[in-house]
C-alpha cells in the first residue's frame, strides 16, 4: 500500500551572490549544517533519532562540499550518529531530486522520518568543478558532442529554435527583478528563510590583526532596484557571436542551502506534527543536450499525469530561471498562465545555488501554498546534459 508523504518543515537560507557576496567564505558544510538545524528547529516535538536518513542533492560534490557533505553536515548539525547521509547529483535538479527520493522511501513504508536538502557554493566550487574531464568520446561521436556544450550555448540554441527574442528575454529579466523586490519589501519570503549569522574576517594593516565581526543575512541579494531595460540592453551576448543570451537574462551565480522534513502519516500522529503539503508526484525526462533548457517541456507533463492532476489544476509554478530563453520557450510550448509562473520572481533575480536550487524553490512553493490558500503547486527545472525534472505539491 503506498504512503502519503507529509512535508512538515520546510527553509532556506537567504541566497547570497558568488563569487563576492556575504557567503564567499562561508563553507557549503557549515551552510548545510545550519540549515538542517533550522528545519529541526520547525518540529520541536520530532525525535532526531527517529530519522533514517539526510539526502542531500549538490551539484559539484567536490572540495568543500565533497567526503559526502550529507553525512558531514548532519553530523555537524548535532543530528544522532545513527542518522544516515547520502549526496546526490543530477546537476540543477539535485535538490528536488533529493526530496522525491525521500519521499518514495515513505511512500513505500521503508521509512517514516526523512531529511531532504540541497546545498551549493559556487564561490568555493566553480561551476564545472575543480578539474572536469570529459570522454574523448563526446568529442568523436557527432551523436554525442552536445554533451560538451556550455549550457549558455544550449541557451542560445533554444533561443533560436524558439524564436526568442533579446527584447523579450530582457523584459523577462526585467520582471524577475521586479517581482523579487516586490515580494521582498512584501516580506513574502520571511518565513521560509532563516537568517544567518556570517562571520567576516578581514586583515587590519595598521594593528597586524585579523579584524572578525558577524553580519546578519536576512535577505537574498541578488535582486537588483537599478535593473533597467536599458540597462540590460546594453549588456554583451556572452556566449555565441551575434547571439541574445547575457548576464543580464541568464541565472546569476549562487551560494545557499535548503531543507524539507518529510514524514509518514504514523510520524504525523506519533510525534503531534502538523503537515504543511503533500508531496505528490516527480518525474523526470531527457531531450537533445543541444536543447537543454527546454527539458521541463517534457517533465510537467509527465509529473502531472503521475499527479492525476492537469496543467489547470496548479496554482503556483516555480520555473527555474536558468534562462530566460529556455524559461520563455517553456512557457510558450506548454501555454503555461504568466501569472502563476514564479510570482515572487526567479533565479535571474533569486539565484541559482545549482543543487540546492530545487530544496530552495520547494520551500518558496511550501510556504507559498500556506500563505494564499492554494492547493496545488509545481517546482521544475531544466538540467544539465538534456533532462527536464518536476515535482508537485499539494496543500494539506
Amino acid at each position: 500500500m503506498i504512503q502519503e508523504a507529509y512535508i512538515v518543515a520546510a527553509t532556506r537560507t537567504p541566497i547570497g551572490k558568488a563569487p563576492k557576496g556575504i557567503l564567499r567564505n562561508t563553507r557549503p558544510d557549515d551552510l548545510l549544517a545550519d540549515i538542517l538545524k533550522a528545519a529541526l528547529a520547525q518540529v520541536p516535538t520530532l525525535d532526531p533519532q527517529s530519522v533514517e536518513d539526510v539526502i542531500v542533492g549538490c551539484a559539484m560534490p567536490e572540495g568543500p562540499q565533497g567526503l559526502n557533505v550529507a553525512r558531514i553536515g548532519l553530523l555537524m548539525a548535532g543530528l544522532p550518529n545513527t542518522v544516515g547521509g547520502i549526496t546526490i547529483n543530477r546537476f540543477c535538479a539535485s535538490g528536488l531530486s533529493a526530496i522525491a527520493m525521500a519521499a518514495d522511501r515513505i511512500k513505500v513504508g521503508e521509512a517514516d522520518v526523512m531529511i531532504a536538502a540541497g546545498v551549493e557554493s559556487m564561490s568555493m566550487v566553480p561551476m564545472m568543478g575543480n578539474s572536469p574531464s570529459l570522454s574523448p568520446q563526446v568529442f568523436t561521436h557527432d551523436e554525442n558532442v552536445a554533451i560538451a556544450y556550455g549550457m549558455g550555448l544550449t541557451a542560445e540554441n533554444v533561443a533560436n529554435q524558439w524564436q526568442i527574442s533579446r527584447d523579450a528575454q530582457d523584459e523577462f529579466a526585467m520582471q524577475s527583478h521586479k517581482k523579487a523586490l516586490a515580494a521582498q519589501a512584501a516580506g513574502e519570503f520571511s518565513k521560509e528563510i532563516t537568517p544567518l549569522n556570517v562571520l567576516l574576517k578581514r586583515p587590519n594593516l595598521a594593528t597586524g590583526q585579523v579584524d572578525v565581526k558577524t553580519q546578519s543575512m536576512t535577505s537574498d541579494e541578488g535582486p537588483r532596484a537599478d535593473t533597467s531595460i536599458e540597462a540590460l540592453a546594453k549588456l554583451k551576448a556572452v556566449f555565441a557571436n551575434k547571439g541574445s543570451v547575457t548576464a543580464g537574462n541568464s541565472s546569476q551565480m549562487s551560494d545557499g542551502a535548503g531543507a524539507l522534513i518529510l514524514v509518514s502519516e504514523k510520524a504525523l500522529k506519533t510525534y503531534g506534527l502538523t503537515p504543511l503539503a503533500k508531496f505528490k508526484s516527480f518525474a523526470v525526462k531527457g531531450v537533445p543536450p543541444e536543447i537543454m533548457g527546454i527539458g521541463p517541456k517534457e517533465a510537467i507533463p509527465a509529473a502531472l499525469k503521475h499527479a492525476g492532476l492537469t496543467m489547470n489544476d496548479l496554482d503556483w509554478i516555480e520555473l527555474n530561471e536558468a534562462f530566460a530563453a529556455q524559461a520563455l520557450a517553456v512557457m510558450k510550448d506548454l501555454d503555461l498562465d504568466p501569472s502563476k509562473v514564479n510570482p515572487l520572481g526567479g533565479a535571474i533575480a533569486l539565484g541559482h545555488p545549482l543543487g540546492a536550487t530545487g530544496a530552495i524553490r520547494s520551500a518558496t512553493v511550501v510556504h507559498a501554498l500556506q500563505r494564499r490558500n492554494l492547493k496545488h503547486g509545481m517546482v521544475t527545472m531544466c538540467v544539465g546534459t538534456g533532462m527536464g525534472a518536476a515535482g508537485v505539491f499539494e496543500r494539506v
